[in-house]
């Protein structure tokens, strides 16, 4: 049974409330460690920062701004600038907020330990949920952005974080979802969305991943070329919709119409460029769980202190509940 698989990892998951203290320490350690002979660790003496308050004196609050310039040398191909080694791959990301593009580091280790770990979380929690899912009957259908992988030079290539990781992706989890990627990576939006209806259209498919607006445009989509009135008319095992990026609560009436399905079920996570940060694991509890093993360190910013000239972070234990904050990352991806 594919449920006995993560079963270890659901007991380590379990324990989270006991740990999470300790487990921040250790990523906050490891970080530092694997960081110290690059060239930002070597300008913060990363080898010689020994606990979090010493880091927090010593290492200011980043903006992407502050990193650009490093960025700039690891997309020209320089090794050991903000993670040990070359970086190959760059998300492209769509949250600037200015008229120049971010280049998010995508190393192996952020692949590895996180955007890959998140999903496979995903499913150990819906699978705890729901002990008669029959999800792996049928295939996932991941939509992501239209920014297909490029080289952005001869070191290095780029695209949006759904383009990277399925570019680097397991060959066998080919076989779990739709449609092929060559047609995922289209890039411009109305033939991929076309191409996507025609190919999924008789297919199985049990559940499905993306942004809440792009797949009810999708939806309607296939809704439009089949000529049925109900997504479970057109795939009747879909159990499972994962889904990101901007609230759920507008759309989801129009979802339930949609798919009138008492075995419909609805996943929050929260993924970005920089990294995967949380999952619900409760069906009835729209909070999620913030992931604390995935190699990135938490810090928290009070969101009335934002502004402030030198505002001061606080770890994942101080944090008051009820206040509201910003987040602040250091993660496997160097940033």
């Amino acid at each position: 049974s594919a449920r006995l698989i993560f079963c270890p990892r659901l007991r380590q998951m379990e324990r989270f409330d006991q740990r999470i203290d300790a487990l921040q320490e250790r990523q906050f350690h490891d970080l530092l460690q694997t960081a110290s002979h690059t060239v930002w660790g070597a300008q913060y003496d990363f080898a010689h920062i020994k606990d979090y308050q010493i880091f927090s004196q010593r290492v200011p609050l980043q903006t992407y701004d502050d990193l650009r310039p490093y960025i700039h040398r690891m997309i020209n191909g320089e090794a050991d600038i903000l993670w040990p080694g070359v970086t190959r791959w760059f998300a492209k990301s769509s949250g600037t907020t200015n008229d120049k593009s971010k280049f998010i580091p995508v190393t192996n280790e952020i692949l590895r330990r996180c955007h890959y770990q998140g999903p496979k979380d995903i499913v150990a929690f819906y699978l705890r949920n729901y002990p008669n899912s029959r999800l792996f009957e049928g295939k996932g259908l991941i939509l992501g952005g239209s920014h297909s992988p490029s080289p952005l030079n001869r070191h290095v290539h780029q695209g949006d974080l759904s383009a990277v990781l399925l570019q680097n992706l397991h060959p066998l989890v080919e076989l779990f979802r739709v449609p092929r990627k060559r047609i995922i990576l289209m890039n411009e939006w109305e033939s991929k969305l076309q191409a996507i209806v025609k190919a999924t259209a008789q297919a199985n498919v049990s559940n499905l991943s993306g942004v809440p607006s792009w797949m009810l445009t999708l939806i309607k989509a296939i809704l439009d070329y089949t000529g049925k009135r109900t997504l479970t008319e057109v795939w009747p095992n879909l159990e499972l919709f994962i889904h990101g990026g901007i609230s759920f609560e507008p759309y989801r009436a129009c979802y339930q119409q949609l798919i009138p399905s008492s075995a419909m079920h609805y996943m929050e996570c929260y993924n970005a460029s920089e990294g995967f940060f949380g999952i619900q694991d409760n069906p009835s509890d729209p909070a999620l769980l913030l992931m604390p093993d995935y190699g990135v360190f938490y810090e928290f910013v009070p969101l009335e202190e934002l502004d402030a000239p030198h505002p001061q972070a606080v770890p994942l234990e101080g944090v008051e509940v009820g206040r509201n904050y910003a987040l602040v990352i250091s993660t496997p991806g160097g940033l």
